[in-house]
């Protein structure tokens, strides 16, 4: 390792220590690093030891760019990596032990213009965001509060200015009576002459009061403007520098210093009102966009708490309850009707149907036997399983799931805040525009020369300061959101309907967003008796749902509630019996009623007849058809299917005629999946999709240039709601999955 370190590009020396197991190495950093001399230890057959610390970094999110302080942590001595998360504003460092330490990281982010956020008591990377974000939420609220009570004083003081220029005599109570005039009369008698006004003493005021805006609550676009000119950009936090730094010390001059402007015959004006009013102004657009950012962790937090809390876990012979972190891949794991998969595996004893909507979206259950996988966080509904654990904690598909819903919300790129698009290269022009306006007025311009010099420059940057941009996007957001919101549509930030306008590819989940997402009976057709007769669907119903009424299964409720509809009386059952994936039966007065799979009616060589051709036709239309035995007799085939929402054709035929590619995305089955696409008029479909897929999904049409508008409702769309540019959610659907989206539609339509 000695001499493979000591070959390594870059390396002046280097030593190793066999007794204390440390390599001392010394190095140009110029020409390597300590990620390239890790990267050479391990190529000769050894190791280093590396940590890992997470710290919060305040107002990241604000940053035009995250690439200088991870640069300036990339050279701190013994750092790894450093990656930086504007989503959930923090840094994680990977560093060598002993190299560095926490101070030197601190210190490091101070000189990238950051400030490293007070720690949080809890290791749970969404409790440690929500902690994070009711921490900012505070924090700009009692800012803004500050900023908007000192503005408004200071506006006050401005009137009470101006109107003491207009009038030398003025006092504060003729400003009262021009407002107020029948209490002022009263007022005036016993006021008059105690409240002379002096000038000077109110700017003077004026500026105290202005100070700690400027230092507390506008102190980050400070902050931010410095970090920016040391690593040469300028965003929305220069405008705002700029504008109100000019603006402060200009009323400072005319403050301290009134003679300057009254013996040129210019008058002393002051604008700490500005300052103030615009900082406020700014900080309340902030608030409002990070109560909006509050909502996202919610969703990872609901994600997380779908999970089982306990598992029965087969050790040295007996079951045991165990917390669901102290299960390990190859252990036996025992699951119960009704309870829920604690993680994933595969079984190894007994048959049931679990409900895996959580994962795929679809509404019915699917059939477990021996050899099947099973996924954590689903519902077992009937038969009790053991299965051997594989993958748990992190690795499970919930697990993965949360995982996949942080990594897109994290590495979505935002677009850019229209003020900072415009900074990029209005600040550049502005700035040269002032200077031009000092160099013309001190050439050209009447004595004092550097005063109106001055003044045209300060002048320039004024009016240059965002106040307008400060007031319109929080307004715009508001009216905006406020509209659609009438009209049934919820959206939770500006970005989304910027975003919007530049779209082009529209994703649709197929359950529940284009269907209804609710089980229906759709056909009911029937055999004829031995004399020709036709037997009657009432008759169907009654049989089928005085067994179906012992049942849990999805497809039992479609019947009961198709009975119920017809007013069919349901009649009670005896000696009932599930049939693992294959259906249920019964006794009903005196007769053996079955419900079952059209496969187990084949498997039985049940005489189908012509049912079996009206079972396959229905099939394929993506309906799921059961048949109805009687005495081993065959009555009829049910089709159930879910059916499609009426309006989703002429919604999705409007989207081609703006322009858009739709695209039908769907866990189900091929032959069912493209039956639905058929009848809504959409040529694209891809069908058993995986939620980790649908994400990916989104990923590939990102990169062919487009915008993508993923719409979906359920717990296995939030992947792909989050990465897509603008996540819909329906909002029948899950909470998981309307939080992890952009906008809302409430209605479900």
């Amino acid at each position: 390792m000695q001499e493979a370190l000591t070959g390594a590009a870059g390396v002046a020396a280097a030593t190793v220590n066999y007794a204390t197991a440390k390599a001392a190495v010394d190095y140009d950093d110029a020409q390597t690093g300590v990620a390239e001399l890790i990267k050479t230890v391990r190529t000769a057959g050894y190791d280093c030891g590396s940590a890992s610390v997470t710290f919060g970094v305040e107002q990241l999110h604000y940053a035009p760019s995250v690439a200088p302080l991870e640069q300036v942590l990339g050279r701190v001595k013994g750092v790894v990596r450093a990656a930086a998360n504007q989503a959930t504003e923090s840094v994680t460092v990977d560093y060598v032990p002993g190299a560095t330490t926490a101070a030197a990281l601190e210190q490091a982010v101070a000189q990238a213009g950051f400030q490293v956020a007070e720690p949080i008591p809890t290791e749970d990377p969404a409790e440690r965001e929500r902690i994070m974000r009711q921490r900012e939420i505070k924090s700009l609220t009692w800012k803004f509060a500050l900023a908007a009570t000192v503005a408004v004083v200071a506006m006050v003081g401005s009137m009470l200015l101006m109107a003491e220029q207009a009038d030398s005599t003025f006092r504060p109570v003729d400003l009262l009576g021009r407002l107020l005039m029948p209490l002022a009369l009263r007022l005036d008698a016993a006021l008059s002459g105690r409240l002379a006004l002096d000038p000077r003493w109110l700017k003077l005021g004026l500026a105290l009061l202005t100070l700690p805006v400027m230092a507390w609550s506008g102190q980050q676009f400070y902050r931010g403007a410095w970090a920016g000119f040391r690593h040469r950009t300028a965003d929305m936090n220069t405008l705002i520098a700029v504008g109100t730094g000019a603006a402060f010390l200009y009323s400072l001059v005319a403050t301290l210093a009134p003679g300057v402007f009254t013996r040129a015959g210019l008058p002393a004006d002051v604008y700490y009102e500005a300052v103030s009013a615009i900082i406020a102004l700014i900080l309340l657009g902030r608030l409002l966009e990070a109560r909006a950012k509050g909502r996202t962790s919610q969703a990872i937090r609901r994600l997380a708490g779908l999970r089982a809390r306990t598992a029965h876990v087969m050790r040295d012979g007996k079951e045991t309850e165990l917390a669901v972190e102290a299960v390990v891949p190859g252990d036996l794991v025992i699951v119960k009707p009704g309870e829920k998969i604690p993680v994933d595996g595969v079984v190894t004893e007994g048959a049931s149907a679990v409900d895996e909507s959580m994962l795929t979206g679809e509404p019915l259950p699917v059939p477990k036997k021996i050899g099947d996988e099973v996924i954590g966080a689903t519902v077992n509904t009937t038969g009790s399983v053991t299965f051997r654990a594989l993958r748990v904690g992190k690795d499970s598909a919930l697990g993965q799931i949360v995982q996949l819903v942080e990594d897109a919300q994290s590495t979505k790129a935002p677009i850019q805040r229209l003020a900072d698009r415009v900074a990029g290269v209005f600040v550049p022009i502005v700035i040269a525009l002032a200077i031009a306006a000092f160099v013309v007025w001190f050439d050209f311009g009447p004595e004092p020369a550097i005063l109106f010099s001055t003044i045209a420059l300060v002048t320039v940057l004024i009016i240059a300061c965002p106040c307008a941009l400060g007031l319109a996007t929080p307004t715009a957001l508001l009216v905006g959101t406020g509209k659609a919101a009438e009209h049934g549509i919820l959206v939770r930030s500006g970005e989304a309907l910027e975003r919007l306008s530049r779209v082009r590819f529209v994703l649709l989940d197929k359950t529940g967003t284009i269907t209804e997402g609710k089980p229906t009976v759709t056909h009911i057709v029937t055999a004829k008796r031995p004399d020709g007769t036709p037997i009657a669907p009432a008759e169907v119903l009654k049989w089928a749902a005085a067994v179906e009424q012992r049942s849990e299964h999805p497809l039992a409720a479609a019947i009961l509630r198709a009975a119920k509809d017809k007013q069919v009386d349901i009649l009670p059952v005896e000696k009932f019996a599930v049939m693992e994936g294959r259906g249920a039966r019964g006794t009903v007065d005196r007769r053996i009623i079955e419900v079952i799979s059209l496969r187990h009616a084949r498997e039985r060589s049940l005489e189908l007849g012509s049912l079996g051709q009206d079972a396959d036709r229905l099939a394929a239309q993506g309906r799921t058809p059961v048949i109805v035995v009687v005495n081993n007799t065959v009555y009829a085939v049910i089709a159930i299917s879910d059916p499609i929402k009426p309006t989703a054709k002429d919604a999705i035929l409007h989207l081609k005629r703006l322009g858009l590619a739709v695209t039908m995305v769907s866990g189900d089955s091929r032959k069912g999946a493209e039956a639905v696409a058929k009848e809504v008029a959409i040529e694209d479909v891809i069908p058993e999709v995986l939620p980790s897929q649908k994400a990916e999904l989104v990923k590939k049409l990102q990169q062919r240039g487009g915008h993508v508008v993923m719409v979906g409702d359920g717990i296995n769309d939030a992947p792909a709601l989050a990465q897509a540019d603008v996540g819909i959610a329906i909002g029948t659907g899950t909470d998981i999955a309307m939080e992890a989206s952009d906008v809302t539609l409430i209605r479900g339509d």
